[in-house]
């Protein structure tokens, strides 16, 4: 009798030894959850490919060109709005910041001045600046270039097709004329 008992004293013992430990589940973590392994060579969703550079790609009415790695939200973006180029540095920006958007480039240097903005469909407040189609200073966006902003870090932008003609179509869409001023009205005692 006690041979029985000190074998299944035993035998219960190496069965204990033998079962793995429970996996820890990580803290706010579904009781239920299972890791499932990625298929390879699958990128994880938001880590952009090693293998895509940026590039710019022009809207379909030229009005308006983004940079960037395709199918991701762009890092800067060029818009024509009557004569005006809207600058947007795609990055945070914390609400009623200002800042100076420094570009310095093959075809000159600009100190853009942007601010925080809300733009519609997007999440936050980023930086966006103005700048009119006919300064001279608008070739800089053109060509390739460096941007630095304070608290988004340093951006190398190359020279795109897609910005040089918004940037032309922009000038044609410029009004021509200013209004003529009007004139103090005549006060008669």
């Amino acid at each position: 009798m006690k041979f029985r008992i000190t074998t299944l004293a035993l035998a219960l013992t190496l069965a204990a030894c033998s079962k793995s430990p429970a996996p820890s589940t990580r803290e706010g973590a579904p009781d239920n959850a299972v890791r499932m392994a990625l298929p390879e060579g699958e990128t994880l969703p938001g880590v952009p490919d090693s293998t895509s550079q940026p590039a710019w790609a022009a809207a379909p009415d030229g009005m308006s060109a983004r940079y960037g790695n395709p199918g991701e939200q762009p890092l800067v973006s060029i818009a024509c709005r009557t004569g005006v180029l809207v600058v947007t540095r795609h990055a945070y920006a914390p609400v009623g910041a200002q800042a100076l958007f420094a570009l310095v480039g093959d075809e000159g240097i600009m100190r853009l001045p942007v601010d925080a903005t809300a733009i519609p469909g997007q999440r936050g407040y980023l930086w966006q600046g103005t700048l009119t189609a006919d300064d001279a200073r608008a070739k800089v966006l053109g060509g390739a270039y460096t941007g630095t902003l304070p608290g988004a870090g340093m951006i190398k932008v190359s020279a795109g097709g897609a910005a040089r003609d918004v940037i032309s179509r922009c000038r044609t869409t410029a009004p021509t004329t200013a209004p003529e001023p009007v004139a103090p009205a005549r006060v008669v005692d």
